[in-house]
């Protein structure tokens, strides 16, 4: 098999998709969103050839171009074409893919910053996946997308289910974007550092960040954490994506000036 000008299997982190079920799950996890489907890391076509049963305008990317032209042959239906996740435009409305273990967080950072797709279907690293999902307390990246995102998980996806295997188990993340932000676009940025700072706040617990965000009112800082149903002494972590918001709400400088 001839070597893509990117390198072997390990420097493009192929893991190929080998298990039925895995396979069947997630294409019926995608039949049940709407429209045309851009498909990431397509390899082999484990995931393309069912997808194209779909009967939906269907794009499949990979970066091995050897890959590309044998899969081209193999869905007719399907555009294929050779190209990078972490550059290609994510402008379908639907994305699937079994990512490269080794770029996940980059190609999900690249995805919750684009704004022209509103379901994403993604096989990823287990404690990724578990993480974004907010299993076992939540992230800064999870908190940071929660007025605009919803994130799901489906399964927990032994490493056997891949060839050749990896040494950790994968997941399968479903996003969705919310119809309706909690959060107004235009104060994304300051929401963001908000929960930046509330993460890398010094002792690590919610009270102290919140109270800043404040402008040092403690009255103001504890309606707000009242409001959203958060003690002054909660890790960051155990604040849910739907706390989030609502802490949001109480402290950010519009509100407090009206």
């Amino acid at each position: 098999m001839p070597r893509s000008q990117h390198g072997g299997r390990h420097e493009l982190g192929q893991n190929f998709l080998i298990h039925r079920p895995t396979i069947d799950r997630i294409a019926g996890l995608t039949a049940s969103t709407c429209g045309p489907i851009l498909e990431l890391g397509a390899g082999d076509g484990a995931l393309t050839v069912p997808l194209a049963r779909l009967r939906r305008p269907l794009t499949a990317i990979d970066i091995d171009e050897h890959g590309v032209a044998r899969l081209a042959r193999t869905v007719p239906g399907a555009r294929v074409s050779d190209g990078d996740a972490l550059s290609v435009p994510f402008a379908d409305p639907v994305i699937v893919g079994n990512l490269p273990f080794h770029l996940t967080t980059p190609i999900l950072r690249r995805l919750l910053a684009e704004p022209g797709w509103y379901d994403a279907i993604l096989l990823v690293q287990w404690e990724v996946a578990r993480k974004r999902a907010g299993v076992g307390g939540g992230t800064m990246m999870s908190a940071q997308a929660a007025p605009w995102f919803e994130f799901e998980l489906h399964g927990r996806v032994p490493a056997r289910a891949f060839s050749p295997m990896p040494s950790i188990d994968g997941g399968i993340l479903a996003i969705r974007r919310r119809p309706r932000p909690r959060v107004p676009e235009s104060e994304r940025r300051a929401y963001d550092a908000f929960v930046r700072r509330s993460f890398t706040a010094r002792g690590g617990s919610l009270g102290a960040a919140v109270r800043a965000a404040c402008g040092g009112d403690q009255g103001a800082a504890t309606r707000a954490l009242q409001e959203a149903g958060v003690a002054s002494r909660a890790l960051p972590r155990s604040v849910g994506a739907d706390q989030w918001p609502i802490l949001w709400r109480g402290v950010s400088p519009r509100r407090r000036r009206s």
